[in-house]
């Protein structure tokens, strides 16, 4: 071994000869160069890569879920109803009710601006984006609202309306608050139209007189089933929703309430655009995973079972035994050559239950709903009869 050997194996074996003849066995040290040659270096990049991908699928992952929180961040109804601004028409501040919606405006925290509006004596609601954008929100998000207008009208300058609109019915009638040349319909209201009609009935002497060409028609000859009927005309025919309130506090609870919604639309959007967002990606939905080999399957074959109702366990143990896999039900219900028998399949299957408890079977009642899950194509069947 020492003429064969050269370098240290040989000079080892010397020493070994003058130290009495005892030798040590030749040992081989693995340096970490040994693996740089092209061998190693392939191997080592065949390692490296699937950790290089992972690394960069969970920095994507992460990336994509610190968009999401800020885009969340930014569209939450706290932070959009900073960016929602009611525009007042300068008009409104002639009746002296109007300083409660102002007040009430203050304390919701938006901003608003008093400045002239067409037309005259109404409300818009404008909402600007957040600066800067998140990328992730889809342009849908911001969408302009259609009915983003409230026009504030008199009890007796809406009954004039409704009047001629009730006289004038057909093609030709026009709505008398929507201008032709506006792509968008504001929404009405009339505070106080109530109390306006019980003022002015008419009197039972009123009504036992002669008319006389003062008086004036378009009070006397509207009640409320007229204008019930021309409520319901406006909503069906010009599409045009009317808002009845008694005081100007309720009105401004209702522009109070409105502006919220408004600031909450963006988030609503941008939920509803975000399909299945519970879904989170890279994680499993299960405790079961399942292997590329196909293990896992007979666990989530067992879960499927015990999601059936009153299944326990070992009820669910005894059919997954029989039967590892759907397939090889299906199989055996497909080798059934009658109804009755597909349904009774597992029902004399055995359930080995503890010591000293008595043994039970399946079941008809399970066997036939296990049967029924797998074999009809009527989704609406309802499987559990006791449910």
């Amino acid at each position: 071994m020492a003429r064969e050997g050269s370098g240290r194996a040989g000079y080892l074996g010397r020493a070994g000869a003058r130290g009495g003849g005892r030798r040590r066995p030749p040992t081989w040290e693995v340096s970490d160069s040994d693996g740089e040659g092209p061998a190693g270096a392939e191997a080592g990049a065949t390692a490296r890569g699937p950790v290089k991908e992972r690394s960069a699928a969970a920095e994507e992952r992460r990336a994509a879920a610190e968009e999401r929180r800020a885009a969340a961040e930014a569209l939450r109804p706290e932070q959009a109803l900073r960016r929602v601004a009611v525009r007042v028409d300068a008009a409104l501040l002639e009746d002296t009710g109007a300083d409660i919606l102002l007040e009430a405006l203050r304390a919701l925290g938006c901003e608003y601006h008093i400045e002239p509006q067409r037309p005259a004596r109404s409300l818009r609601w404008t909402r600007a984006k957040p600066d800067p954008c998140p990328r992730t929100v889809p342009s849908e998000v911001w969408a302009a609202d259609e009915q983003d207008l409230l026009l504030l009208l008199e009890p007796e300058e809406f009954l004039q309306g409704v009047q001629q609109l009730t006289q004038t019915r057909g093609p030709s009638c026009s709505v008398p608050w929507i201008c032709p040349e506006s792509s968008t319909s504001p929404r009405l209201a009339v505070i106080g139209l109530d109390a306006y009609l019980w003022s002015h009935q008419p009197s039972s002497q009123e009504m036992r007189r002669p008319e006389s060409p003062a008086v004036d028609h378009a009070t006397v000859a509207l009640s409320w089933p007229k204008v019930e009927e021309a409520l319901v005309l406006l909503q069906l025919w010009a599409h045009l929703d009317v808002l009845l309130v008694a005081s100007w506090q309720e009105l401004s609870q209702h522009v109070c309430a409105f502006t919220k919604a408004l600031a909450q639309r963006p988030f609503r959007r941008y939920r509803e655009s975000c399909a299945f967002s519970f879904c989170v990606a890279g994680r499993w939905a299960a405790s079961e995973r399942v292997a590329s080999s196909g293990r896992g399957l007979r666990g989530i074959w067992w879960r499927q079972i015990r999601q059936f109702h009153r299944v326990s366990p070992a009820v669910a143990d005894a059919i997954v035994t029989a039967f590892p896999s759907p397939r090889l039900l299906q199989q055996a219900y497909t080798s059934c050559s009658t109804e009755q028998e597909r349904l009774a399949l597992l029902a004399d299957l055995p359930v080995k239950m503890g010591e000293g408890v008595r043994p039970r079977r399946v079941g008809p009642d399970l066997s036939r709903r296990i049967c029924l899950f797998l074999t009809t194509t009527n989704p609406e069947l309802l499987l559990d009869l006791g449910s």
